[in-house]
């Protein structure tokens, strides 16, 4: 057991070490859209140039639009303006850029978003080309997963810091949330190379409520939908992938404007609700738990049973990852687990089926010995009753011919002689029933069908016990129901007979009644003997018909017996599709049922 664990542990350990990173993340955007979408904060507003603005400028809108915009929406108290467009783009006479860049000047909390980073040691080097270099132009990139992590070009991280230099994000959102001033109380930090990062809770493309820059030009919208917001500005022209970005809510390559993109990292933020992924350890512990436990179905349970736990095993954890996930936002890995129970059932069942095989080639081995012990064994029996059969007839005859020849024998010879006889009857009854199991362990016994009425035959087995029951002075009782003949081994089913009605005899105390009834009962003869003898226990019926059991009253009384009767007599009577059974209480008397069929 201690080596399959620490088998399993190693292997744990080495699935670990796989990059599964594709993987992970692909479940990890099936589990963020499978999930409700999260609120959002209300705290953000997105104006876009669309292609009806184009349409309406007769163009991309140039610096003296942006001015008359600005000049319009600065004095509806927005909390800050963030541009997410490249002002080398904006066209205009010099004269209108810097009037333009006059009026931005005149709002401290206008920014223009850019996806460059400034290194420690370079600050204030980051700026925009005349006349805009005194905006304040903050770093805040996408970060696609491109070299790093899946590498899939989907976007789902965003950047607190660099170098311990503050994004445009967490700078706006902490004036909103006060909380996460402190970084340390970020959900879901987590640092990368020199940065300190969470993941994005993204909503799907849609979300945010987006104004159309030409409406917002003429004036057209309410006052109170910019006051006290952060004002996003992009553009949503499909002309570029650079303005685009995947999410995991779809691998499109426009699935989502930057601009909405940033609305979501600042909702994040605002709201303090990114996904936490759990530690690296914690998903090493899992992924070795789960291999043990795979190890453990494999070994422990039977293959379809194992298949079914194991199906039940990746279910249940993907359930559970799921409800981490939401509502709690804890992210715990999926790959490596998954991945677990997958190699270490198709890795172990092999070597069980090994182990198996060989148990069953020794088994094998052990149950051909066995037979040819039980071959050797069965031929020396057959021998031995064979052998000993002939004397024990010889002796038998010998007595009957003293006795009924006449010769003058004093009380005490006679009864020498009678219990030779009654021995030697014995003996041959024994070595007959011997004989009559060598033959059904070499599976030599035949029926030798003939009609017989099995009221004639049970007469007949009577009639000889007739002298053993008068002995005991037990009366034998018959209740016959006249009934057809039907095909049976007439010799086989007297030994049946014989032995129960024996039986009958010897175990019932003197002066007592037993008790055979045949009848037809639903196209089955059935015959019953009853009689009035101590019973037996209930715990020992279900052996009785074992081969050589002796019940514990057989065994301490003086009645001899090879514990071979019953079985013979259930073999030859299911050998003509028929049944036996015992009735009893303990106490009050034994009846025994054969049951033959008609046809």
């Amino acid at each position: 057991m201690l080596f399959r664990v620490a088998l399993a542990t190693g292997l744990a350990l080495f699935i670990t070490q796989i990059k599964l990173d594709f993987f992970e993340s692909y479940l990890y955007d099936m589990r963020v859209r499978l999930t409700p979408v999260p609120t959002t904060s209300g705290n953000i507003q997105i104006i876009e140039v669309t292609p009806e603005t184009v349409e309406y400028f007769k163009g991309i809108p140039k610096a003296e639009h942006h001015k008359k915009l600005m000049e319009w929406l600065i004095p509806l108290a927005p909390r800050a303006i963030v541009y997410d467009i490249n002002f080398d783009e904006i066209l205009g006479s010099e004269k209108n850029k810097k009037e333009f860049a006059r009026v931005m000047e005149s709002f401290h909390q206008l920014f223009v978003l850019t996806n460059f980073l400034e290194m420690r040691g370079e600050e204030g080097k980051l700026k925009l080309s005349e006349p805009y270099e005194k905006i304040k132009l903050f770093s805040g990139p996408k970060s696609s997963d491109t070299a790093n992590f899946a590498k899939d070009g989907v976007t789902r991280r965003m950047m607190i810091n660099y170098q311990d230099q503050v994004m445009l994000h967490p700078f706006l959102a902490s004036q909103i949330n006060t909380e996460i001033v402190d970084k340390f109380k970020i959900k879901g930090l987590f640092d990368f190379l020199e940065t300190d990062q969470v993941y994005i809770r993204f909503r799907p493309t849609g979300t945010y409520a987006k104004i159309p820059f030409h409406e917002a030009y003429k004036g057209l919208i309410s006052t109170q939908a910019f006051k006290d917001k952060i004002v996003l500005i992009g553009h949503n022209l499909e002309l570029s992938e650079k303005d685009y970005l995947m999410t995991p809510y779809s691998r499109s390559s426009i699935a989502m404007t930057t601009t909405e993109m940033h609305a979501n990292m600042f909702d994040t933020l605002i709201l303090n609700n990114a996904i936490s992924k759990a530690p690296q350890f914690v998903n090493t512990l899992i992924t070795i738990l789960i291999s043990i436990v795979t190890v453990y179905i494999v070994f422990a349970l039977s293959p379809a049973m194992g298949l079914f736990i194991i199906i039940l095993l990746f279910i249940s954890y993907l359930l559970i990852s799921y409800f981490l996930f939401w509502p709690f936002g804890i992210w715990i890995s999926m790959a490596h687990p998954l991945l677990a129970i997958f190699l270490c059932y198709y890795f172990f069942i092999p070597y069980r089926l090994i182990i198996e095989n060989r148990r069953s080639w020794e088994y094998y081995q052990k149950n051909k010995l066995l037979r040819q012990v039980e071959e050797l064994k069965t031929n020396f029996i057959s021998m031995m009753s064979h052998d000993l059969k002939t004397p024990i007839a010889r002796i038998k005859g010998m007595t009957d011919v003293i006795i009924n020849d006449g010769f003058t024998v004093s009380p005490i010879q006679r009864e020498a002689l009678d219990t030779i006889r009654s021995s030697s009857d014995d003996l041959l009854k024994f070595i007959n029933s011997i004989l009559n199991y060598a033959k059904i362990e070499s599976q030599g016994v035949e029926l030798h069908l003939q009609s017989k009425d099995p009221n004639n035959l049970l007469t007949d087995v009577i009639r000889k016990h007739e002298f053993l029951a008068k002995v005991k002075k037990i009366s034998i009782e018959t209740e016959f129901e006249p009934l057809f003949p039907i095909k049976i081994d007439p010799e086989l089913m007297k030994q049946v007979f014989s032995n129960l009605i024996e039986n009958a005899i010897k175990y019932s105390p003197e002066e007592t009644i037993i008790k055979v009834i045949s009848k037809e009962i639903d196209g089955m003869v059935v015959v019953r003997i009853s009689d009035s003898g101590l019973g037996i226990p209930a715990q020992e019926l279900p052996n009785l018909f074992m081969k050589f059991y002796r019940s514990a009253n057989a065994k301490s009384s003086p009645i001899k017996g090879s514990g071979l009767g019953l079985y013979l007599a259930k073999y030859f009577t299911e050998l003509h599709g028929g049944r036996i059974f015992v009735e009893s209480v303990y106490g009050q008397g034994t009846d025994f049922v054969v049951e033959l069929p008609q046809n």
